[in-house]
């Protein structure tokens, strides 16, 4: 499949573009509201890949270029440039299925805390801006990014996949699960992903509070 990652030049996007190509048979386009900068970090990932002895091609266009050629577009952009970055592509999505891995934050002197927002999930803030018949799926909302960018590291987490069409979270699941160490589970509907994103402010105060716990994710037995 062709999968494109807007923002694919951010920590997210850039673990999931390494992973994807060092793992699987995807084709990886990396967006980003500057081509050229997309074009350069491109060019990095494969350099790196390169290195690992894995000769792939990783295209750099801009968000709109990258989503017009993709079957799945993943916006790997903060909670706060969602909406912008889905309705600045709109016009490109056609049949694509629309994944969001954000998380909306706030920060206090106390840690970490989930920023809910009026739709009642980022997930559903992305349904919202998206076009009406684009398929939208929340998922890899609780990874931990630096981590997953390192290939030299295992992963043995979990990330839990919610959306309202089955066939497009299936697919999600199964691009999940090309990315070794990862296992994909079912949260549900839509509805259910605030109770995901939710999970991932945790994360980060359990790991800034005790040592040897940092990049922490999810896993259920």
């Amino acid at each position: 499949m062709d999968i494109a990652l807007l923002g694919g030049t951010g920590d997210i996007g850039e673990g999931l573009a390494l992973r994807w190509a060092d793992d699987t048979n995807h084709t990886v386009i990396v967006g980003s509201r500057d081509a050229d900068r997309a074009a350069a970090k491109a060019e990095e990932y494969e350099a790196e890949l390169d290195s690992r002895g894995r000769e792939v091609d990783i295209a750099g266009l801009s968000n709109e270029g990258a989503a017009a050629r993709a079957d799945v577009v993943v916006t790997a952009v903060p909670a706060y440039h969602l909406t912008d970055t889905v309705e600045a592509v709109a016009d490109e999505l056609d049949d694509a299925i629309l994944v969001s891995p954000a998380v909306g934050m706030k920060r206090d002197e106390d840690g970490f805390h989930y920023n809910r927002p009026g739709a009642g999930s980022v997930t559903e803030l992305a349904a919202k801006a998206a076009p009406d018949g684009t398929p939208v799926v929340g998922a890899f909302h609780n990874l931990a990014a630096g981590r997953l960018a390192d290939l030299e590291a295992e992963l043995d987490w979990d990330t839990i996949v919610v959306g309202d069409d089955r066939d497009a979270k299936a697919t999600v699941s199964e691009l999940a699960e090309g990315i070794e160490g990862l296992r994909a589970l079912d949260g549900g509907p839509l509805a259910n992903a605030a109770e995901v994103e939710g999970l991932t402010p945790l994360l980060i105060n359990v790991a800034r509070h005790n040592d040897g716990l940092h990049d922490l994710g999810v896993q259920f037995r």
